[in-house]
């Protein structure tokens, strides 16, 4: 199998799941878009270096949590320039909107620090196991369940919280 037919069989298979953890990271359709593009383009380059048969999914969000650490290093050396375009921000029209588009329970994952809300997401949102979330975070195991303890943790008081 040349390199072309394996990115796509062991790859491209996985993209749906990529997306949605880079969209959930991103809070944005254009980021979430700029995070896969760059996980696909380092994976392409780091192909061989992907032992087959092992976890090829793991792998490529062991790669986007490094594409998004690395993306929020720069942007956190740099000011964010923000375009205003009204007087106010657009929102829901009432409480009970937002908590039926479930935007209450987006709002509060977006509210938990990274560390917290990287291991959640992972965990309760991609299925993935302690250990692969360790992989993929690069800490110890305890560490993630520390994270996933405390970010669930923080997320039922946030919930708590909301007007519902």
């Amino acid at each position: 199998m040349d390199r072309r037919e394996r990115f796509e069989n062991e790859l491209l298979p996985h993209l749906r799941s990529l997306y949605g953890t880079a969209h959930r990271m991103a809070r944005n359709s254009a980021d979430a878009e700029d995070l896969v593009q760059e996980t696909l383009t380092r994976a392409w380059t780091g192909l061989d270096r992907l032992i087959p048969g092992s976890n090829a999914r793991a792998w490529l969000h062991t790669i986007l949590q490094r594409v998004r650490t690395d993306t929020w290093r720069r942007r956190s050396r740099r000011p964010e320039l923000v375009e205003l375009t009204g007087p106010e921000p657009a929102g829901p029209s009432s409480p009970a909107a937002a908590a039926a588009a479930g935007l209450d329970v987006e709002r509060a994952l977006v509210g938990l620090p990274e560390t917290y809300r990287a291991a959640v997401l992972l965990r309760d949102l991609e299925g993935f196991s302690y250990q692969e979330i360790a992989e993929i975070l690069g800490v110890a195991l305890g560490t993630v369940m520390s994270r996933i303890h405390r970010g669930r943790a923080l997320l039922r008081e946030a919930l708590a919280g909301s007007p519902s």
